[in-house]
């Protein structure tokens, strides 16, 4: 049996064994997959706890494994089976790219660890993902809401008067997941320039730490601990919902020239040569006499009649609704966030990767696999090629 290929994409050729589970990892993989890697989905017999995750379901399948799943081969390999662990070296041997996100030393356990790959397959791009590193804080479990916690990143959302609040999406997963791909397409270009591969390590809290951005400069360059301001920026005014004669309206007018637009669609031309709105310094630091007179022409239309009218003259602004009216924005921009993948009864809506390429665009082949789906035909190709 021939080696299982993604026909097309900029990473036709490259195989991906994938050791992890949940998001963080498997988002990582995903996005491989989306651009043509092979990626080979090493479960459990139990499974990705994600299948579990439930509800929302589509066709009784959690609507969160469909979300970071397509691409993939599933294989179910038990690695309390020596022979089921003997094929996962297997593949790990054959793999370019090797993805685990297991406690410290649990893929070691079974001879799958950085340096047991290394040595029989000493090109190998090994990206290890965890919560606090491989240091000091291996033994810490890794969750996303732990990292929003420890990071700081819930002591800077919620309202100033209100208990910290979680970010409404496990965040610092889905970043330590792009983290890891860059990882992974940089040791590539350097194995595709010396031989040489090398392991990945990406942790949730750096993720989370330089994702702070302005607020970890902040603390580490000014010496400033910053601390929740609702939805109002601490450096920009205005930069916040605002209330229209509807709903609320995220008016984002950051520079100078912004402001003067904004003002002359808001038909008070001269509240942008007043000094005391004149800079962005001096709006946010009399951003309680500003905001009212803002707010009293926003009451004069609607949100949507608002959001038409700014955007035209180059002002940032957008009216604040639920995720179904996201895709519906992204619709009218061109941006056709839905894509199906797969046939028949297996075909799947999901949504786009976000990166597109002149040349050679994302891939769609394979709706996020069944359980061991691929199985029969994975275990062949690696016994096969053992024997043989």
């Amino acid at each position: 049996m021939a080696e299982p290929k993604t026909a097309t994409g900029p990473l036709s050729g490259v195989l991906v064994a994938d050791f992890s589970r949940v998001l963080a990892g498997p988002y990582a993989t995903m996005l491989l997959a989306d651009l043509g890697a092979t990626v080979v989905k090493v479960e459990s017999p139990s499974g990705d706890e994600t299948r579990t995750w439930m509800p929302p379901v589509r066709d009784d399948v959690s609507t969160y494994y469909l979300g970071v799943n397509r691409g993939k081969r599933s294989v179910a390999l038990d690695l309390g089976d020596e022979a089921d662990v003997l094929l996962a070296r297997e593949l790990a041997g054959r793999a370019d790219v090797v993805i685990e996100n297991f406690k410290a030393g649990g893929m070691a356990k079974f001879g799958l660890g950085y340096a047991d790959v290394r040595a029989v397959n000493p090109g190998v791009v090994y990206a290890s993902i965890s919560g606090f590193g491989s240091g000091a804080g291996a033994a810490v479990p890794g969750y996303d809401l732990m990292v929003q916690a420890m990071s700081g990143l819930m002591s800077l959302t919620g309202e100033p008067d209100g208990p910290p609040m979680r970010a409404g999406i496990s965040v610092f997963d889905v970043m330590a997941g792009n983290h890891a791909v860059i990882g992974i397409l940089a040791a590539l270009r350097h194995r595709d320039a010396t031989g040489e591969g090398q392991h990945v390590e990406v942790n949730l809290l750096s993720s989370a730490l330089t994702g702070l951005v302005n607020h970890s400069s902040a603390y580490v360059a000014g010496g400033v601990v910053p601390l929740r301001m609702g939805n109002a920026h601490p450096s920009v005014f205005p930069y916040e919902p605002l209330p229209t004669a509807d709903d609320n309206l995220i008016v984002a007018a950051a520079n100078d020239g912004q402001f003067r637009r904004l003002c002359a669609v808001l038909g008070v031309p001269e509240v942008a040569e007043d000094p005391r709105f004149a800079r962005n310094t001096d709006r946010t630091a009399n951003r309680e006499e500003l905001r009212p007179i803002l707010v009293e022409r926003l009451a004069t239309r609607g949100a949507v009649e608002w959001f038409d009218a700014l955007v035209e003259v180059g002002v940032p602004c957008a009216p604040i609704g639920t995720i179904d009216g996201g895709f519906a924005m992204a619709d009218r921009f061109g941006l056709d966030p839905v894509v199906t993948v797969g046939e028949g009864a297996r075909a799947v809506p999901t949504t786009r990767h976000p990166i597109r390429f002149s040349a050679t665009p994302a891939v769609y082949d394979l709706p996020p696999p069944d359980l061991d789906e691929h199985g029969v035909e994975l275990r062949k190709w690696l016994t096969e090629e053992q024997d043989g």
